[in-house]
């Protein structure tokens, strides 16, 4: 396309002609939006993509990441060259995944449930399998591997280029050449794009930058964040004992020797690693915008040790030459996760960046945007991609520790909540320091330090991470039996907190909610805001403080998806949005001798009559006034106060010294999501924007008798699944960790969402969205955990207390029962 041709204005401009960003021309295209134009600076593929080993592989543990890795191979594998004509070179080799030890044979198990669940032909084998397979591997010490036949790698060109003519073939318009120089918003909403060539407007504006990225964000005054790190593959000298083989071998990952991958590469050997030490990231602060197919010197010495391994591993390369070797930069976001969505605060201003496996991930994470900005929401759940995940605290100096931590855990076991501990803490609550001393080990939420459970009895106040149970187990039991039995408190201070008021501060929630909202002051209501596919967005506890005043409190991750949505939202409304989750710190006191606790530290009347349940009031506790809400999470008679930051330490300390002599006891999250799975509280695993109100059986927090954004869609009887509710045969060693396949009959109909073991009712206890046919109580199912199919039971109710009558009652009600 020549100069005169760039035009003044289109509907969507995607700026990095990258996998990522031609991959989501591509799928706008076809998803109906052709007025469609790319900009790269020079050719396409010039940035990270063209240096890109190209491997891609089923042996994912996350549900939504497997789904779009299904996809993209069987887009490289013969769909995308069958549509567009355009050569796409798929190697269809296969693949292992090796484990050493039992921790990673767990993992291995692990996975092997998640993709039973997604109908993937997955296997785990041992060592004579693998020999079989690949007779050149030194496999000692190997105790299995995970064999995906249908993995393989491609050429990263051929795939972009394909994707390329895709979206011409369909209408969308590709410049290259034409660096875009700044982008901006106009007054009237629109995007301005100014570029070598002139300027361009636009309704939607993607930044595709791939290691450019971070910078054109700031360009724009947006913080995206991402660092670009450094990694090596080497390919060698040809390989004698590949040349007469008729088929190329399975692609080898070799997590816990190599820290990296080997294979086949045009009769040649290929080696990627990720060295575990000394990681190295470049441009914190301009990636110099006349790099093109750039690449850094090998650094020998700063991967050697892996490099030795490797041919260790492959003693047929010992005696060959390197004859290339590939440096170069990848984007690394602070968790490792792509950045995928809305940027933060601002409207139609969408990232398509921060993708360190582009070849591997791209085309299915590109679908899934592109249904998000046509439709409205993705069919995956975005949580663990969307931009918004991050807030303020994300500083460069964070983002460059972080990405050089997520660098160098690329290949390290993947263990159920594995907790990332640098450049922490970043935001301690108040309480921090003092829970620290009692045993906390702390989770990092939004930034937020939040305790997840307690070390105690000469236990070591450290994470301990497995698959299987371990003395965590028992730390959460104790911690569950004393809210059960006694009190307990918890630090709940990393909710979201947002304070609505002002005249219109009614009318702008009740357009958004899909329950009614509380009519008195002081009410209380659960309640969901969706998008306009009538898709989840986020749960909210809405507060009315006063006529005109009303305060939400949801998940810390939704900080700024509830400051977007509201604000996007509020047309000519008289409000004001006022974000008090740093300034205000909240707690959580819960069990049947809460009340008694919280009496001795207030004159406020806290009995039934006085205080009842679903309402909020402000009191005063040790000389603090605070607002205390009688809500429970845990299922118990309970409250939640909310406070401001300087008064938590007072309010903690005075509950504290009053609930000695009853038992009180500290509680995390862990514990917290026990209780909650044992009272069939939905969570944020269930809440999803993949699903509507009726499909995570919720719909009675629904209003027919009100209008509000997406009631059509939610409301609408046509299931696609369906939230159940479960119970699954324990073994005393492995309880689940969600994504798991549920059968019935033996025919795969889900998969869990949720799953914990609950110590009071002493059960699995699971979410899992199964088809409609299936969720009917009493029904039995399996489940696979661990590999192996496990009885399981459809529950028509909450296994604890499930008529809900501890939270509402009085302790003299509850000690007659």
């Amino acid at each position: 396309m020549s100069v005169k041709e760039l035009p003044s204005q289109a509907h969507v401009v995607i700026v990095g002609g990258g996998v990522m960003g031609v991959g989501l021309a591509y799928h706008l295209a076809h998803e109906g939006w052709t007025d469609v134009v790319l900009l790269e600076k020079a050719e396409l593929t010039s940035g990270s993509t063209w240096h890109a080993a190209g491997q891609i592989t089923h042996s994912t543990s996350s549900f939504g990441l497997g789904k779009c890795v299904d996809y993209n191979i069987g887009l490289y594998s013969g769909a995308l060259e069958a549509e567009t004509g355009q050569a796409v070179t798929w190697h269809g080799c296969g693949s292992f995944r090796l484990a050493y030890t039992e921790d990673e044979m767990d993992w291995l198990r692990h996975t092997l449930s998640v993709g039973r669940s997604l109908g993937f032909n997955i296997e785990l084998v041992g060592p004579d399998r693998v020999a079989e397979l690949h007779p050149f591997y030194n496999l000692d010490g190997v105790l299995g591997a995970l064999h995906t036949p249908d993995d393989g790698h491609v050429d990263p060109t051929n795939v972009t280029m394909a994707m390329a003519a895709g979206a011409r073939q369909l209408g969308a318009r590709i410049i290259r050449r034409c660096r875009a120089t700044n982008i901006t918003q106009a007054a009237n909403g629109e995007w301005v794009v100014e570029t070598e060539r002139g300027t361009i407007r636009c309704e939607h504006v993607v930044n595709a930058g791939g290691t450019y990225a971070r910078q054109m964000g700031e360009s724009s005054g947006l913080q995206l964040p991402m660092t670009s790190m450094t990694h090596h593959y080497f390919v060698t000298e040809p390989v004698p004992q590949f040349q007469d083989l008729d088929h190329e071998l399975p692609v080898i990952r070799d997590d816990r020797k190599v820290s990296g991958y080997i294979r086949v590469e045009q009769k040649r050997g290929l080696i990627g690693i990720y060295e575990k030490e000394n990681s190295n990231s470049v441009w914190h602060d301009h990636c110099p915008w006349d790099y093109e197919n750039w690449l850094f010197d090998a650094d020998y010495d700063r991967v050697m040790p892996w490099l030795e391994e490797s041919l260790n591993r492959m003693p047929i390369f010992a005696d060959l030459g390197i004859q290339r070797e590939v440096h170069g930069a990848i984007s690394h976001p602070p968790d490792g996760n792509p950045l995928i969505g809305p940027a933060p605060g601002v409207r139609n201003y969408w990232c398509c960046c921060g993708t360190q496996i582009g070849i591997g991930w791209g085309p299915g994470l590109t679908r899934e945007l592109a249904r998000w900005m046509v439709h409205g929401t993705a069919d995956i759940s975005m949580r663990d991609y969307d931009p918004r995940r991050f807030g303020a605290y994300a500083n460069k100096d964070w983002q460059v520790t972080k990405a050089h931590e997520d660098y160098k855990l690329r290949h390290e076991i993947p263990f159920p909540h594995f907790n990332r501990l640098a450049g922490r803490p970043i935001k301690p609550s108040p309480l921090y320091d003092r829970l620290k001393a009692k045993g906390a080990v702390f989770e990092e939420v939004y930034g937020h330090e939040r305790p997840r459970w307690f070390a105690k009895d000469g236990v070591e106040q450290r994470d301990h991470y497995s698959f299987r149970r371990n003395v965590v187990h028992d730390m959460v039991a104790t911690e569950c039996r004393a809210v059960r039995e006694a009190v307990g408190i918890m630090d709940i201070s990393a909710f979201t907190k947002v304070e609505i008021s002002g005249p219109d501060a009614r009318a702008l929630l009740d357009r958004l909610v899909a329950n009614r909202l509380p009519q008195k002051v002081g009410g209380i209501a659960l309640t969901h805001m969706l998008n306009r596919r009538g898709r989840i967005e986020l749960e909210t506890t809405v507060v009315k403080l006063a006529e005109d005043r009303y305060y939400l409190v949801c998940a810390a991750f939704f900080e700024q998806r509830l400051l977007d949505h509201l604000t996007q939202h509020r047309d000519e409304d008289n409000v004001d949005i006022i974000l008090r989750s740093d300034d205000w710190a909240a707690l959580s006191l819960n069990g049947p001798r809460a009340r008694e606790v919280l009496a001795a530290c207030t004159e406020a009347d806290l009995s039934n009559a006085g205080f009842k349940w679903l309402t909020a009031q402000e009191i005063d506790v040790a000389g603090h006034r605070l607002w205390a809400f009688r809500i429970s999470y845990a299922g118990e008679l309970g409250w939640e106060l909310h406070m401001p930051r300087d008064s938590a330490l007072a309010v903690y300390d005075t509950l504290w010294a009053a609930g000695a002599p009853l038992g009180i006891a500290d509680y995390g999250s862990f514990a917290m999501n026990a209780l909650r799975m044992e009272k069939a509280f939905k969570g944020a695993g269930e809440l999803t924007n993949e699903v509507t109100l009726a499909e995570a059986d919720v719909l009675r927090f629904a209003r027919t008798d009100k209008e509000y954004l997406g009631k059509d869609q939610t409301l609408n009887p046509d299931l696609r699944w369906v939230c159940a509710y479960l119970e699954v045969e324990p073994d005393g060693h492995n309880d689940g960790h969600g994504g798991e396949a549920v059968l019935l009959n033996g025919k795969v109909v889900g998969s869990t969402a949720s799953v914990a073991y609950g110590h009071t009712v002493g059960k699995i206890l699971a979410f899992a969205y199964v088809k409609p046919q299936a969720n009917v109580p009493g029904t039995d199912v399996q489940v696979v955990i661990a590999g192996v199919p496990r009885r399981g039971r459809i529950l028509g109710a909450p296994a604890y207390d499930p008529q809900s009558l501890r939270p509402r009652t009085d302790i003299a009600m509850e000690a007659a029962e």
